[in-house]
């Protein structure tokens, strides 16, 4: 499948590289006990790794029961678990950068990576929160790494109430903590604007999906 997207102006390394989580670490507190860290540009040679995952994972397209009808998922899935061969040795890096981190704070390390492939403005993931196992009853941390063209993720209070939203770049890491999980929810909504490719990379603790 082509690849069509804007390269970052922002790329400089030869070989896709990580730099200190905590540089630019910016934590935003939202209410009812949820927090968001933004990381912009983690990743030096973003590009790059987009590229390598986007031709070399065994991306899967799902269905799911929607209304009584089976209805496609509008993006493409992967799934890499602890005794998985990893797509690239950067994401197996990143998991363990993230770990070193957030480990005293989370009280574990992160284990899963879940990749969506967002293969234009039309793939879309509707308004939920990660509850599948521990994070329906307890805190936990969802991080995404974002590669490709840049989207936006939005987020709500579960119940309702006003939303806000992040625009991710190629590279950029966010952290979903706190009660995030059970008290908001958050989404990449559909845009009609033109938009290339866009590679998710969700991080996650054992037992959280």
């Amino acid at each position: 499948m082509p690849v069509q997207f804007q390269a970052s102006l922002f790329d400089s390394a030869d070989e896709p590289t990580l730099g200190p989580v905590a540089a630019g670490l910016e934590r935003h507190e939202l209410p009812r006990g949820a927090w968001v860290d933004l990381r912009p540009r983690w990743v030096d040679g973003a590009d790059d790794l987009f590229a390598h995952l986007h031709d070399n994972v065994a991306w899967r397209a799902d269905e799911r029961e929607m209304y009584e009808r089976v209805v496609a998922v509008p993006r493409l899935l992967a799934w890499f678990g602890e005794r998985s061969i990893w797509p690239h040795p950067l994401l197996e890096r990143a998991r363990e950068d993230l770990g070193d981190h957030y480990e005293g704070e989370l009280g574990e390390r992160f284990s899963t990576a879940g990749l969506c492939l967002y293969r234009d403005g039309r793939d879309s993931v509707a308004w939920h929160g990660d509850r599948i196992g521990r994070s329906r009853t307890q805190d936990t941390m969802v991080a995404i790494l974002s590669l490709g063209s840049p989207r936006r993720l939005a987020l709500r209070p579960r119940g309702g109430g006003e939303s806000l939203s992040f625009a991710l770049g190629s590279g950029d890491l966010l952290v979903m903590g706190g009660s995030c999980q059970r008290t908001w929810e958050h989404a990449i909504p559909k845009t009609a604007k033109p938009v290339g490719p866009r590679i998710s990379v969700q991080f996650r603790p054992r037992g959280v999906l």
